[in-house]
C-alpha cells in the first residue's frame, strides 16, 4: 500500500476515534445540564448541587475543546510527501512499535496493527526527534532501531 495512503487512513482513524469520544463527552454535557435544569434552583445558600452539577458541565466543556483542537492539529499534518526524519506527522517503524507523532491517543489497533499514537509533548519523542531510518536510540532501557519513517 502506498505509505501516503497509509498515514492518510491513520489520520482518518484517529479522527473516528476522536469523534466517539466527542459523541461521549457531548452526551455527559448534556446530562449535566438536564440533571442541573431538572433541580432547578438552589433550595437554600448552603445548596451546592446544582453548582457542582455545572462545574461537572464545565468540565466536560474543556475536555470536550481539547478534543476538538486535537482533531484539528490532524488536518495539519502533510500528505504531499513521506519524511526521511521524525517530526510532527511522521509515522515510526521501530524493531519493538509503529508511533505515530501527531496527538496523544495512545495505543489504538490500525489494520491488524498496534499503533501508538502520541504527542509531540511527550519524553519518547524528545528522544528520538530528528532521527533518520537505521538510526539507534535508547529509551525506558530499551535498545530501539528505527526501521522506516514516512
Amino acid at each position: 500500500m502506498d505509505l501516503i495512503e497509509n498515514k492518510k487512513n491513520l489520520i482518518a482513524h484517529c479522527k473516528t476515534l476522536i469523534d466517539e469520544k466527542i459523541t461521549v463527552i457531548q452526551a455527559a454535557i448534556d446530562d449535566a445540564q438536564q440533571t442541573a435544569n431538572e433541580y432547578g434552583l438552589p433550595k437554600d445558600r448552603y445548596d451546592s448541587f446544582r453548582a457542582q452539577i455545572l462545574r461537572k458541565k464545565d468540565m466536560f466543556g474543556q475536555q470536550l475543546v481539547r478534543l476538538i483542537d486535537e482533531k484539528n492539529m490532524l488536518d495539519k499534518i502533510s500528505l504531499k510527501k513521506t519524511l526521511n526524519a521524525i517530526a510532527f506527522g511522521a509515522i515510526v517503524k521501530t524493531n519493538h512499535q509503529t508511533l505515530f507523532i501527531a496527538i496523544g491517543l495512545g495505543k489504538t489497533q490500525f489494520k491488524n496493527d498496534t499503533v501508538y499514537v502520541i504527542s509531540p509533548s511527550v519524553p519518547l519523542f524528545h528522544a528520538i526527534i530528528g532521527k533518520k531510518k537505521g538510526d539507534k536510540y535508547s529509551f525506558n532501557n530499551t535498545e530501539n532501531v528505527i526501521l522506516d519513517i514516512y
